[in-house]
């Protein structure tokens, strides 16, 4: 039967009214008439009732309008979804094959695990399916367990064995793992409560670290250079085809007196044709008068700590006084050392004066944001709270500058990790070097925009802490430090930080969670689920409110890193082969609309420079031709593909099964966070999250 479109009477009242109205006139061509109340004829009802008929009918096409746009929306989301599925999983279409040492990689361990529950937990959910349409109550943690003579059949008591069971051997250890990941969670949540705190308390009163004077200032004009220090600028590379000019030309542009600063460009590269590209800038910058110098090792030992160490061990090093870092996709401001270095004047006991990271490709895609979300709140909280209160933090491994006898008296870059950066920054802490963090310095930099590059970014971050912690334990045991900077080190820098994180995210929201819906026993409760992580993520996206918007795929999406971290953690922690790999991270070349005009105008500076310099022999000619042909011919067609992530997806099919199984027993906020975490895990584990790697 179709609606009726009367809604008159919802909002229309008796207009029948018992006052008389007498109407008088002077010299009246027709009788007094004494009106008792509007005369059915003249009623404007049928009138408002057609008039409201239409509006409200109009107002009801309209959100009918809207709701099958939103529902063709979700179906055309829902369409698209399904064919990335079939094409990555049946056809294989633009999917990369695994090579036979990828086969071999590490986690092969852990995706069996995650395999052996998925399939339990398929062969429970169908199971307890037949009990559902059987009409038997279950999924309450107090159920009434049917008596075995009210029961028939023997899938009867099959299914009351399995309550039994359940109740007795399986919930028991599920509440203990649950409570203990639980109160990780919570202290977890303090620290991180605390840290807020501490950065808010900056901010109202307004701290930070200031030089006195001018440090550069003197009554000698002709001697005024001398206050400068000698620095020795330091970029390390490996094959960074998109980004080595961009950052050499940054370098070369920093505000310095040039006969006080020496810049390296440290080349690891194994591509020949990488290396002419670089030689011939380092040469272009040459000729131009900067001390640039270029470095290459036939052998790449240690990585970047190993290509560092080499350069320190050069015989003018002694000359220098202090030394900045710039990883390959970094592009500091030419006021960068004039910002930093003075801090170190008057203050014999600062080995290293750290600046904030800001990102010129923040805004590429939903990957890029998240990655922001969180270095915004790892900068402005973490480093900043640490420096003011403990005048220690982890080194960032670039955008830094230290004393060169803080490195020497710490025992110099150590090859013995991937994190050589926090490394020296826990030995420097060891000898008691101080260290400051200038938030208000910002180099900008690249975020990877593909989840392979940011993945093995993750792993290399997140293996490097646990196996350090390993071999520096005895150390800071040893130390002539405070007690209290040895607990600061072990608990809150180490565990805390770099270990209970990983493993309470993992265990507690991708392991546990799903299995509480088969053990209704062991249910987790609403506040674990809902209320501390939302206030969590709001506590971390305070540093970027642009991103806002994004706080559920960010809860979401940490929730789906924490396999790589936990992954990561335990290869680290126990000194599997994948804790020593280090994969560079691939860059895009993206430049910031500020560093585009820069480069624009040391375009125009070198055209006019050529024109004075036109006396190059041939042969200097034909070199320079061919690096330009060279450069011009690298960019060539490249194929992009995607990736399949085995565990991400066995844990989305994992996350999906559990969202079935709470379905069937009412359970609502549970059954919406399995859902779209399980989605999470099917789009991270279908590579469709971010750039496609080249």
């Amino acid at each position: 039967m179709a609606p009726r479109l009367d809604f008159s009477n919802w909002w229309t009242k008796d207009t029948q009214k018992g006052t008389p109205v007498v109407v008088k006139m002077e010299n009246p061509a027709f009788s007094v008439v004494e009106i008792n109340g509007a005369d059915a004829a003249f009623r404007p009802v049928e009138k408002s009732r057609g008039k409201n008929a239409k509006q409200v009918t109009w107002v009801l096409l309209l959100r009918a309008h809207r709701a099958v746009g939103c529902v063709t929306w979700f179906a055309t989301v829902l369409w698209a979804l399904l064919g990335a599925i079939k094409k990555r999983l049946i056809y294989g279409q633009g999917v990369a094959m695994e090579s036979e040492s990828d086969k071999l990689e590490k986690g092969k361990l852990l995706f069996r695990v995650i395999r052996v529950f998925l399939v339990t937990s398929l062969a429970v959910l169908a199971f307890e399916v037949v009990a559902y349409l059987q009409g038997w109550h279950f999924g309450n943690p107090t159920l009434h367990i049917p008596r075995t003579s009210d029961l028939e059949g023997l899938l009867h008591l099959a299914y009351v064995a399995w309550l039994t069971f359940r109740a007795e051997y399986i919930a028991p250890p599920i509440k203990a793992l649950s409570k203990f990941c639980v109160v990780l969670f919570l202290i977890q949540s303090v620290d991180r409560m605390v840290l807020c705190l501490g950065c808010f308390w900056i901010k109202y009163r307004k701290v930070k670290p200031k030089i006195n004077g001018d440090p550069f200032k003197s009554d000698d004009v002709e001697g005024s250079a001398s206050n400068y220090p000698m620095v020795l600028v330091q970029i390390p590379m490996c094959n960074e085809r998109e980004v080595y000019d961009q950052s050499i030309s940054a370098v070369c542009g920093i505000d310095w007196p040039r006969d006080r600063l020496l810049i390296q460009v440290l080349d690891d590269s194994d591509d020949e044709s990488i290396q002419w590209l670089i030689k011939e800038e380092v040469s272009k910058w040459s000729q131009k008068g900067i001390n640039i110098i270029y470095r290459h090792r036939l052998i790449r030992t240690g990585y970047k700590a190993g290509n560092l160490n080499s350069a320190m061990s050069c015989d003018y090093v002694k000359d220098y006084e202090f030394v900045a870092i710039f990883d390959a996709d970094f592009q500091p401001n030419p006021d960068f050392l004039k910002r930093t270095v003075p801090h170190f004047k008057g203050n014999p006991e600062l080995g290293l004066v750290q600046a904030r990271w800001s990102f010129v490709n923040k805004d590429e895609n939903l990957l890029t944001r998240l990655q922001n979300i969180n270095l915004c709140f790892h900068f402005e909280v973490e480093q900043q709270v640490n420096g003011v209160f403990l005048s220690f933090f982890g080194f960032n491994g670039t955008a830094g500058v230290w004393r060169i006898k803080a490195l020497e008296e710490s025992g110099g870059w150590l090859e013995r990790t991937t994190v050589e950066d926090m490394d020296i920054a826990v030995r420097a802490h060891l000898n008691g070097w101080k260290f400051v963090f200038l938030n208000d310095v910002k180099v900008p930099c690249e975020v990877p925009e593909s989840y392979e590059a940011y993945r093995k970014q993750q792993h290399r971050w997140h293996s490097g802490p646990m196996q350090l912690f390993r071999l520096c334990l005895p150390a800071i045991v040893k130390s002539k430090v405070s007690a209290w900077k040895k607990a600061n080190l072990i608990l809150l820098f180490f565990l805390l930080r770099k270990l209970i994180l990983p493993f309470y995210s993992f265990t507690l929201f991708c392991i546990i969670l799903p299995l509480t819906m088969f053990v209704p026993e062991a249910e987790l409760p609403l506040w674990v689920i809902c209320y501390v992580p939302v206030f969590m993520s709001l506590l971390n996206i305070l540093p970027a409110p642009k991103s806002f918007p994004f706080i559920v795929p960010y809860l979401l999406f940490e929730n789906t890193m924490s396999v790589t971290k936990f992954n990561a953690m335990v290869s680290g922690l126990f000194q599997l082969g994948s804790s020593y790999e280090w994969v560079v991270t691939k860059k895009a070349g993206r430049s910031s609309e500020s560093d585009l005009l820069a480069a624009a105008e040391r375009e125009a500076k070198s055209i006019e420079q050529q024109k004075i310099h036109r006396g190059a022999s041939d042969s200097d000619l034909m070199e320079s031709q061919k690096l330009v042909e060279n450069k011009e011919a690298a960019p060539t067609t490249v194929k992009k593909t995607n990736k399949i992530y085995k565990k991400e997806l066995t844990l989305a099919f994992l996350l999906l099964t559990a969202s079935i199984r709470s379905l069937l027993s009412a359970q609502g906020v549970h059954f919406y966070f399995l859902l779209f975490q399980g989605v999470t895990f099917l789009l991270v584990g279908l590579d469709l999250i971010g750039e496609q790697m080249s």
